[in-house]
């Protein structure tokens, strides 16, 4: 059954955090009735600057930022996403700033320091149509999430963007700066208007799915029902042309978005994203597997080139019958994944694994002697920079940003080229001297351009840029 769809303040599952926030009712947001009162605990987040070996920050005397981030949705491991807004939070906390994450289900995996703030919606894709309540039609926003997927399309982001402008109208003045992670929603525009600093996250564009998706639609109907699904496409293309404060998180990135909605490639700002070098690190502790593959994505998304994966595989174990393939993903039961796995004669040999800790992640790539990613297209490359600074030796595609992560810390081959992945995997599990150098100079390149902490200062300098010129 749906979750209640009133705003939570999330203090049960982590530590009550000292936060800026005074005492506040809070509203539901879609029948507009006050539910409860929550008593917040009041106490001024001091900069944690000590803690860190190159400090995050400002001077001193520069006031920390009160930020609200906002995230439609927040898988916490199946997609970037939620992984965005878990370390970007953390990074500025760090800073000495205080943060919100504002988010939709699923919700994403926070520090304790950061205040998670639910707005519950129908979360049809994890519930199903028949969850659905007659108590539910009393929202205009819950009609319109129903509706749209029971007609194929996808909501969230509109009506993500509906829920956030109700509990900022109440609550918007508590914050310096509001942050969306790409819903590029009309609510957006509510928000700039009413003249709260806005910045907008845009990882790359969603155009680049749909192309990607209908090129490997097998028949009209699925093209058909792809594109209803894109649909909300029409509704980010017109709002991210009248957004003020726009950053992307690659130049491949800012290109692309620039040359699919129309923007001038100056006026997006670039902020690369950040890995948890603190957390993602070798492990000298475990031992590994000179045999295993490993590989982090959405398994039915065509945009990650797993089938190109599971292609290769089945053509490595001729040679190689002990070869494993660890895949961080969970297919849908059916889906083309698991249909291509059973084609493929490799269901004994794949392992699935999903729901993990990022702690258990980091076990996973301690273990494997080679990370694949094999994406079509990636706005940035989460999954090859965290295997960087694991110490894994990548083979990686040339798909979008990938070759600026990777740079020459890595294997790069062709995308969808599937005897191009099987030499590249083939060449290092037959040379442990070349994985080893890889795997030290992956690690060494994410600590000198791709910490959070760098993330961080940069994205508090554009913060300050964008408040001192107090264009909202």
């Amino acid at each position: 059954m749906p979750p209640s769809v009133a705003p939570r303040l999330v203090e049960g599952r982590i530590p009550p955090p000292a936060h800026f926030l005074s005492p506040v009712t809070h509203l539901n947001i879609i029948e507009d009735a006050p539910i409860r009162q929550l008593d917040t605990v009041q106490a001024d987040i001091q900069p944690l600057a000590s803690a860190l070996v190159d400090p995050v920050g400002e001077n001193q005397s520069d006031k920390p930022l009160r930020v609200a981030l906002l995230g439609y949705r927040s898988q916490p491991h199946g997609g970037g996403q939620g992984v965005y807004l878990r370390y970007l939070s953390k990074a500025l906390v760090d800073a000495g700033h205080s943060v919100d994450v504002i988010s939709g289900p699923p919700y994403p995996h926070l520090d304790p320091r950061v205040r998670l703030i639910e707005l519950p919606s129908l979360d049809l894709f994890a519930n199903g149509l028949l969850s659905l309540r007659p108590r539910h039609l009393r929202s205009m926003t819950n009609i319109i999430e129903w509706a749209s997927k029971l007609t194929g399309g996808f909501a969230e982001p509109y009506t993500f963007g509906r829920r956030a402008v109700k509990y900022l109208r109440e609550h918007g003045h508590e914050y310096d700066l509001i942050h969306d992670n790409q819903s590029l929603s009309y609510g957006m525009l509510q928000l700039q208007d009413m003249g709260l600093p806005l910045v907008t996250t845009v990882h790359h564009p969603i155009t680049s799915d749909l192309r990607i998706a209908l090129n490997a639609a097998r028949n009209a109907w699925e093209r058909l029902l792809i594109r209803r699904w894109h649909s909300f496409l029409n509704m980010q293309k017109k709002v991210v042309q009248q957004l003020h404060n726009i950053v992307t998180v690659s130049d491949c990135s800012r290109q692309d978005i620039a040359r699919d909605f129309g923007l001038q490639p100056a006026g997006i700002s670039l902020v690369h994203n950040g890995i948890d070098t603190e957390v993602f690190q070798p492990r000298e502790e475990i031992k590994r597997n000179p045999l295993r593959l490993m590989a982090t994505c959405s398994a039915d998304a065509p945009l990650k080139g797993v089938r190109y994966l599971l292609k290769a595989y089945a053509k490595l174990l001729r040679d190689y019958p002990d070869l494993e393939l660890l895949l961080v993903s969970k297919p849908l039961p059916g889906g083309k994944t698991e249909k291509l796995v059973r084609r493929l004669k490799i269901a004994d040999k794949v392992q699935f694994v999903n729901d993990i800790s990022t702690e258990r992640m980091v076990d996973y790539y301690a273990e494997a002697a080679i990370a694949v990613v094999p994406s079509v297209y990636e706005g940035f490359g989460l999954p090859a920079g965290e295997a960087m600074a694991c110490g894994v030796p990548v083979v990686s595609t040339d798909g979008g940003a990938l070759p600026e992560v990777v740079g020459d810390a890595g294997i790069i081959i062709p995308t969808k080229n599937v005897d191009a992945m099987v030499a590249a995997i083939k060449a290092l599990l037959e040379d442990p001297a070349q994985r080893e150098e890889l795997g030290e100079k992956g690690r060494q390149r994410i600590l000198d351009k791709f910490c959070w902490h760098v993330c961080a200062r940069e994205m508090v300098a554009y913060y300050r840029q964008v408040l001192d010129a107090g264009v909202n």
